[in-house]
């Protein structure tokens, strides 16, 4: 089982964890292209980075990170003001690309040489806290029931990922098809066209000669 879970965390991995650099009142999207229905978390930390000196500083007081959600058709699922660190959640309703944005409500980033935020982010896909369940379990039953649902969990979070992604190969295979044949009927009429104005300009030539009897 211990091999199983390994192999199935190791192969589909549904999160991202990286950094990056924002300045006062800056704000910085990432997309995620994700199946309905799904659950979506994300932890983040900010800390204040000296540029002069490439050391952190001691965070400014209050400050605090915007996170806003919305959809491709501009649907808000998410938005709420967080302090210097925490987590937040929100659930897909339909597929398709969601923006995540984090903005710094500070305006007070002031050092010698400047200073900017670093934003530590680490965003995951149908996944929920197995070690804070683990840690609530009473004993080694408990554990494991909580392992084998956070499986059978993932193992429903690829079969969605793998149902999402089959319908784009399909949508992009229809919309394929249908350019193809806009694009054959295009060459068609062109085909027709320049056949019809050849024949014209055969007939006007031929008119031309007989008038000037030259034939």
């Amino acid at each position: 089982m211990q091999t199983l879970i390994f192999l199935i965390n190791f192969c589909f991995s549904f999160s991202a964890a990286f950094y990056f650099h924002v300045g006062e009142r800056e704000e910085k999207c990432i997309m995620e292209d994700i199946p309905s229905d799904t659950l979506i978390t994300g932890t983040f930390k900010v800390q204040q980075w000296d540029i002069g000196r490439h050391d952190f500083l001691e965070s400014a007081p209050g400050l605090g990170m915007f996170v806003t959600v919305t959809t491709y058709n501009d649907e808000v699922l998410l938005s709420k003001l967080y302090g210097p660190q925490g987590t937040f959640y929100f659930t897909s309703h339909s597929p398709g690309e969601h923006i995540i944005c984090l903005e710094s409500n500070s305006t007070k980033l002031v050092s010698f040489g400047g200073s900017e935020l670093r934003v530590h982010l680490d965003v995951r896909v149908g996944e929920r806290d197995v070690d804070a369940a683990m840690a609530q379990a009473k004993d080694k039953v408990n554990e494991v029931s909580i392992k084998l649902e956070h499986l059978i969990e993932q193992m429903q979070q690829i079969v969605k990922e793998q149902n999402y992604q089959r319908d784009r190969e399909e949508n992009f295979r229809m919309t394929s098809e249908n350019t193809n044949g806009n694009v054959l009927c295009w060459a068609f009429a062109q085909t027709l066209i320049l056949i019809s104005v050849g024949l014209f300009q055969m007939k006007h030539l031929k008119d031309f000669f007989i008038a000037k009897k030259l034939v």
